[in-house]
């Protein structure tokens, strides 16, 4: 199939993601992590969390390079995930051409267009949908070698190398499909792989170690990280419930992903004709690492785009089974294209009103309410004797709050240990730093406020003032955000550690 060919199919396709992108796209950082990138183009650090461990360097790197022309990192990150969105479409069409044929293709392109979890990730400065990218590319070359083509041995090991330096956990879970495709070739060809792989990979590894200030550094912050969040739930050192809860959740994502599409799979038995069982086979090297991840190490809904490694794959068997159902149901046609367009008005209804992270209602919540608190906050303090005390927190945490405030110190609870003592993360004038103090000299301090909406972030905050002496605390309702101050001295009750060192 020629290129000419389906342009009729890939243009309006290519043209309709990059417009539903853009045009409810993410005005601000959205995610903390969204953050930790645009902080990460202007002084990559990982150490500071400037883009947390793994660095996502290739990532940051090439924001960089677009924010030369928009100046605007959110935006510039924004472009990233629609470019990459509309290589997938194009992607996921020709791949699913190749595989299935052109029904297939067209159900596959349609139901990543109006995927809600995609059409989220699209839009908002992540990587999930870039790495999404990565991992249907992988995947492309390596059928093109799984099939006998050797000219694709260097470019698949090149798009490996490429996909790690955008998620580094790409290489870990891409690797099996990889070398499941090398199967084939000599000892001369296999090894040349290999090199070429890892060449690509030291391409971005090597200059990642120099800016992040050698391989201690990078390695404590990775190593850090990782006890303190993802290290404490894996299978092996917590109860089967967090295991079990975690294949749910897998399976709940799978549903966020697909909306409606997500019962394709039950017209399988409308199929006709039979199924190569050299692709099952394939798929499955493909998804199964990345399960076996996510269902027995670390996931969390939060994390959802996690997931989206895996869309190129899910599509490709969904558009098969939708095609299936499409040419084979008794229904007449009128019918069917009406039950087409329900299901994509019920995806397009989830991405835009589900009272979940991941759709456009809550984005245009987050940004009013960090626009309000940007207006409301300056009144509570000045920054020349006002600090800032902020939680870690995906939203309204310590990087929103020192990002959309750079005028202000801010310091983040609570007290971490970094592998080296116990410190604290500070922010000023968009930059992280490390601190073993309370910073000064200020007089008073301001809690950052939570988001406005969720009993949970009420809970936390009742938590966090049950600490501080309540007789020096104001505490003033505005604009639905709840707004703590109080003097210096108090802090003492939440950095018991900085607040030592600094008498």
């Amino acid at each position: 199939m020629t290129l000419r060919r389906n342009l009729p199919d890939l243009l309006p396709l290519t043209a309709a993601v990059a417009l539903t992108r853009f045009l409810f796209r993410s005005r601000i950082l959205y995610d903390l992590d969204s953050v930790n990138f645009a902080l990460a183009m202007k002084r990559f650090d990982p150490s500071v969390f400037q883009a947390h461990p793994p660095g996502y360097y290739l990532y940051s790197r090439i924001g960089w390079l677009i924010d030369l022309v928009f100046h605007n990192p959110n935006l510039s990150l924004v472009i990233l995930s629609i470019l990459a969105s509309c290589g997938l479409v194009i992607l996921i069409y020709q791949f699913a051409l190749d595989w299935f044929g052109r029904s297939p293709a067209r159900f596959a392109a349609l139901l990543f267009l109006f995927s809600p979890l995609c059409w989220f990730h699209g839009a908002v400065a992540l990587t999930y949908i870039v790495g999404a990218f990565c991992s249907g590319l992988v995947g492309y070359l390596c059928w093109r070698l799984n099939n006998g083509h050797s000219g694709y041995l260097v470019p698949a090991a090149l798009a490996l190398g490429f996909a790690a330096g955008i998620r580094p956990s790409e290489l870990l879970f891409l690797a099996p499909l990889y070398l499941y495709s090398l199967r084939r070739l000599d000892l001369k060809q296999i090894l040349l792989g290999l090199l070429a792989v890892l060449l690509a990979v030291l391409a971005w590894f090597v200059p990642m170690i120099l800016a992040s200030g050698g391989l201690n550094a990078y390695f404590g912050a990775l190593f850090a990280l990782w006890h303190m969040v993802p290290g404490k739930k894996t299978a092996f050192n917590s109860s089967p419930a967090y295991t079990i809860a975690r294949a749910f959740t897998i399976l709940f994502i799978y549903t966020l992903t697909f909306g409606a599409a997500s019962f394709a799979p039950l017209a399988e038995k409308l199929r006709t004709t039979p199924i190569d069982r050299e692709k099952v086979r394939f798929t499955l090297v493909w998804i199964t690492p990345a399960l076996c991840f996510f269902t027995f190490i670390f996931l969390v809904f939060i994390n959802s785009g996690y997931l989206l490694l895996l869309a190129v794959p899910a599509c490709l068997w969904l558009g098969l089974w939708a095609s299936g159902w499409y040419t084979n149901a008794r229904l007449g046609k009128s019918l069917k294209l009406a039950v087409i367009v329900a299901c994509a008005a019920a995806n397009t209804a989830i991405f835009l009103f589900a009272p979940l992270y991941c759709s456009y209602r809550s984005v245009r919540q987050l940004q009013s309410e960090l626009k309000n608190i940007q207006t409301t906050l300056p009144s509570f303090g000045a920054p020349s004797n006002t600090l800032i005390v902020s939680f870690d927190s995906h939203f309204l945490g310590f990087r929103h709050a020192g990002y959309y405030l750079p005028q202000y110190h801010v310091l983040e609870y609570p007290e971490v240990n970094m592998g080296h003592g116990m410190v604290a993360f500070t922010m000023y004038d968009r930059d992280t730093h490390l601190v073993t103090r309370i910073p000064g000299p200020y007089t008073r301090f301001v809690l950052y406020p939570l988001p406005a909406q969720g009993k949970q972030f009420k809970q936390y905050l009742a938590k966090i003032l049950a600490k501080i002496p309540p007789g020096d605390l104001k505490i003033t309702g505005r604009n639905g955000h709840t707004y703590v101050t109080g003097p210096i001295k108090d802090l003492r009750s939440l950095f018991p550690v900085l607040a030592a060192a600094s008498k």
